[in-house]
């Protein structure tokens, strides 16, 4: 029914594009073209304003705007074929004698241009379209796209471009969202304590920008309360721990349960272990998930401490602490911070760490397939991890990682893999093979299952 539709609109679309050629080629009454052309114009213009059924299902009004986009560029591209095959034709000297009878090469021009600038017209409203609803299509994308828009050939390749990241970004949200309406009233993440997200190092849980990405608000739509650690950008695993304990106490005591679940990234997974296991909060801890934890250190902050000047690090540290200081962060420690993620400080901290008694400790990780699977600084931390440990995230080495029951690595089919930030769903790109959205309902709904 959709391609019949569309088969539909490209035909009256094509016979207004070339109205001026068939109202010469077959000879029609000055009064009956006139009214074709003005009903042909206003066919194009309301194709122009929606190229979509008001009938089809969306899940979310971007999703029209993306895919009403999507159909006119497709739609611009399709009637350029036939038109291209068209003129192409005039090529042929049977096919001329028989396409040109009573039409003069004026003629032929004037509509070949008149083609042009409408099909241009469409193809850019479409593109104008997806470059404002699209999630997907890149900043690169459509930063070129805002400069380059009037240049052929790069234009072409451009919408091309959009138009195929605006069909792919509407099947995955599409999907995504059916999938959530279907089981809305299970409340899969709806476990019995809440979820306590604890963050990684050198970020912060701002409101205006969410460390996890749309994790949350999956997980809150499919019956999960979440709360947040807002402990220290960096400090010391020690300081972050002491800060996590009295979060835990605080969402104990707003929410009146007894225990949290906690999922912590990077570093946060050591700043969790330190205040259950040393600071006594492990009775108030019901699991402890970890995701690309160091738990054996990073070789890669090791060599940087030994091979960065001491003041160059300080001089960095500084600045930084500064930034994050106006950000709203608490004294930040650049270098405690740092120094916690050393092979040798974790290796300590693991003898002072032992898991406690009554909490589930469980564990999982990922690994980029190339130092092209995510943007500096996490793909010059893959070229020096991979010889020094073999596999890991652009910071932590796969061999770190695990803790506890390992639920293993992910690696989906493609050349990229999933990076340390696309773990957190850092860059908000749906990654093929990988629903991260998707990977954390169904963590959070195994911890339901076992009573978590």
């Amino acid at each position: 029914m959709v391609v019949f539709r569309r088969i539909i609109n490209c035909i009256i679309l094509l016979v207004f594009l070339n109205i001026l050629y068939l109202a010469v080629r077959l000879r029609f009454y000055p009064a009956l073209s006139v009214c074709l052309t003005v009903l042909l114009f206003a066919f194009y213009i309301a194709f122009s304003i929606r190229p979509i059924s008001k009938k089809r299902p969306f899940a979310q009004n971007r999703l029209r705007k993306l895919i009403c986009g999507r159909e006119c560029v497709l739609t611009a591209a399709v009637c350029f074929l036939a038109e291209a095959a068209l003129y192409l034709a005039l090529l042929i000297p049977a096919a001329r004698g028989a396409l040109m009878s009573g039409v003069s090469a004026w003629i032929m021009a004037v509509n070949g241009a008149v083609c042009l600038i409408f099909l241009f017209i469409l193809a850019l409203n479409g593109s104008i379209r997806v470059c404002a609803a699209s999630t997907q299509a890149g900043i690169p994308a459509k930063l070129l796209f805002i400069f380059f828009w009037w240049l052929p050939p790069v234009n072409f390749i451009l919408m091309k471009k959009l138009s195929g990241a605006a069909a792919r970004e509407y099947i995955f949200s599409a999907a995504k969202a059916e999938l959530n309406a279907r089981r809305a009233g299970e409340a899969v993440c709806k476990t019995k304590y809440p979820i306590l997200l604890v963050h990684g190092i050198f970020f912060r849980d701002w409101k205006s920008f969410n460390y996890w990405g749309r994790i949350p608000k999956e997980l809150e739509q499919n019956g999960a309360d979440c709360f947040y650690g807002n402990q220290r950008s960096s400090a010391s695993v020690a300081e972050c721990g002491a800060e996590l304990a009295e979060c835990i106490s605080r969402v104990i005591s707003e929410t009146g349960c007894e225990k949290v679940n906690i999922i912590a990234h990077s570093k946060g997974g050591l700043d969790s272990r330190y205040a259950i296991s040393r600071l006594g909060a492990g009775e108030r801890v019901a699991s402890l998930t970890t995701v690309n934890t160091p738990h054996r250190g990073c070789g890669y902050v090791g060599k940087i401490l030994e091979r960065v000047p001491r003041k160059a690090l300080s001089s960095v540290g500084r600045k930084y602490e500064k930034i994050f200081g106006l950000l709203g962060d608490k004294p930040a420690d650049f270098l405690s911070g740092l120094s916690s993620l050393t092979e040798e400080e974790c290796a300590a901290l693991n003898r002072e760490m032992p898991d406690a008694p009554g909490v589930y400790y469980q564990s999982v990780g990922s690994k980029m397939k190339s130092r092209r699977g995510a943007a500096f600084p996490l793909s010059l931390g893959y070229s020096v991890i991979k010889p020094m440990a073999g596999d890991n995230d652009g910071l932590v080495a796969v061999n770190s990682m695990a803790w506890g029951n390992f639920l293993g690595v992910i690696a989906p089919k493609g050349k990229k893999g999933v990076s340390h930030g696309d773990m957190i769903d850092l860059t908000r790109k749906n990654i093929e093979g990988f629903d991260v959205c998707e990977f954390y309902v169904d963590l959070v709904g195994k911890l339901r299952e076992r009573g978590f």
